[in-house]
Order: C-alpha cells, then structure tokens, then sequence
C-alpha cells in the first residue's frame, strides 16, 4: 500500500482494475476544505493516460511490476516472438499488446517485456533503433533548399522522411518516441 501523498513518478500502482504508473502528481491544498493528490497516469493495459484526483492521505495499492529484457526473433502473421537472453526462454506476445511500435522490431533488437503477476503488459523500447533504407530516391541536383527532405522506406516497412544525402541500403539511427530521422548510423 502506498499513500497517495507519496505518489512520484514512475511508481506503479493498482486503481480501480488498472494497472497505473504515474507519470506526475500534484499536492493541492485548497483555500477550504481537506488537501488533495491530482495524479497524471498511464493505463499499462491499454496505454491510455487519465488525471485522477485523490484525497490527501488516501492509501492505494501498490503493483509489482517486473521487466525482462529480451530479444525480438521473429513475427509470423500477427504473433511476434521473443528471446530472454539469461534463461532461452521464449514468449510470444500479439500484435495488440505490442500496439504501434511492431514498425521499429527487426531481427536481434533488444527490448524490456513489463510483467505484472505474469500477465504481459507490453514492451519498451529503446530511444532509438538502426534501421536500414531500402528504398528512397536519389537527390535531385539543384534541390539543395536547407532542410530539404525526402522520403526513405526501412527495412520494416516503415516510410519516414530523411535528408536528400540519404542513400539506399544506408544505415540510420531513428527515434522511437516519435519515428523521426535521427542521424546517419
């Protein structure tokens, strides 16, 4: 149990069926009336992020949640399948539990599995992942404006927009949290 005066990010807690980390919580202590926690969460079941407000001192359940790193091997139709690397385990976890973030999974990429009482919540990326283009135009001479883009197709699929001095089969570095052009890799 934990007091809601003592929420601070990143704990987890289990509220009303849910499965919650907050991402930030606020004291408030009105001119009348008892203080309250306005609490920023994340659903770790669906992903969703609500505010609630608490009364001050209000004791909630803690969640135990556990994180696993693992190596993704392979998807076969909407099934994607991964490796625990200390143990050889291997688990296989749906296209919806893992959402958007199939288009940034390639062969051997290492990624955290979040459990809660072994039930599968999702996985967690890292910020930024190697992705080969496979495909992407060649620059037209002449079209040098700064900051000129084009776009470029990834291994996985995925189409994002890259510099004009971007070739295919290079390497580049691309972030997860919002699948931009990073750098060259």
């Amino acid at each position: 149990m934990v007091n809601s005066n003592d929420f601070k990010p990143g704990m987890t807690i289990q509220y009303e069926g849910g499965i919650f980390t907050i991402l930030e919580s606020q004291h408030v202590k009105p001119g009348k009336g008892a203080a309250i926690v306005k609490a920023k969460m994340k659903n770790l079941r669906t992903g969703s992020i609500v505010e609630k407000t608490f009364n001050a001192g209000v004791k909630v359940e803690t969640a135990h949640i556990s994180k696993k790193t693992m190596q993704f091997l392979y998807s076969m139709g909407d099934t994607y399948y991964f490796m625990s690397m200390t143990d050889y385990e291997q688990i296989e976890l749906d296209k919806s539990v893992i959402g958007d973030d199939t288009k940034y999974l390639k062969e051997n990429l290492e990624v955290e599995i979040t459990f809660f009482e072994g039930e599968m919540l999702g996985i967690s990326l890292p910020d930024k992942v190697v992705m080969k283009v496979t495909k992407t135009e060649d620059a037209v001479k002449g079209n040098t404006s700064s900051g000129a883009m084009k776009n470029a197709e990834l291994e996985t699929g995925m189409t994002i927009q890259v510099p004009l001095f971007i070739k295919q089969d290079e390497d580049i570095l691309v972030s997860t949290k919002d699948g931009k052009y990073v750098s060259r890799a």
